[in-house]
């Protein structure tokens, strides 16, 4: 198999999309974190130590999406379209779920900036009720589907795998 951020000579780098295509791009991303009753009580209230949570989280979830190629060494800045980043509580875990939509017309996938976006919101998510729960703990952070682009679409398929 070639890898293509690698060179001949094994170096990391990034790939050359300048004769590629602009095309729409969607990707999904999902992750959940799960914490005391005491903390998903603080998140659903909206009334953490820190204020409003999952406000807070979608926000930082947003501007994660942006700045994704500052922080993935190989990623492409991309012009996005659209980001949607929701926050929610889930009681049954109990804690959070944070789920990611972009969008962009562009010449590579914008899977890198939903996962940031999911990741960034929980760490924020986690960083706004950590007083109230140190032991929280991040899981599940994955990509749920993509479309566009030469590889075209795909969707995790309910086992968990990709199809």
């Amino acid at each position: 198999m070639t890898l293509s951020h690698v060179d001949a000579e094994g170096r990391a780098r990034m790939v050359d999309v300048g004769a590629k295509r602009a095309t729409a791009r969607v990707a999904v991303a999902e992750g959940h974190i799960i914490m005391s009753a005491a903390a998903c009580a603080a998140a659903e209230s909206q009334t953490g130590p820190k204020g409003a949570v999952l406000s807070a989280a979608e926000l930082a979830g947003v501007m994660a999406a942006k700045r994704t190629a500052d922080l993935i060494p190989l990623c492409h800045p991309l012009s996005l379209d659209h980001v949607a980043v929701t926050a929610t509580v889930d009681r049954g875990l109990p804690g959070v779920v944070v789920r990611a939509t972009v969008k962009a017309s562009d010449k590579t996938g914008v899977e890198m900036e939903a996962l940031t976006a999911v990741a960034v919101g929980l760490l924020t998510v986690y960083d706004m009720l950590k007083a109230v729960d140190r032991g929280m703990e991040i899981a599940a952070v994955r990509l749920l589907e993509k479309t566009g682009g030469a590889g075209g679409d795909w969707v995790r398929a309910p086992s968990g795998g990709g199809r």
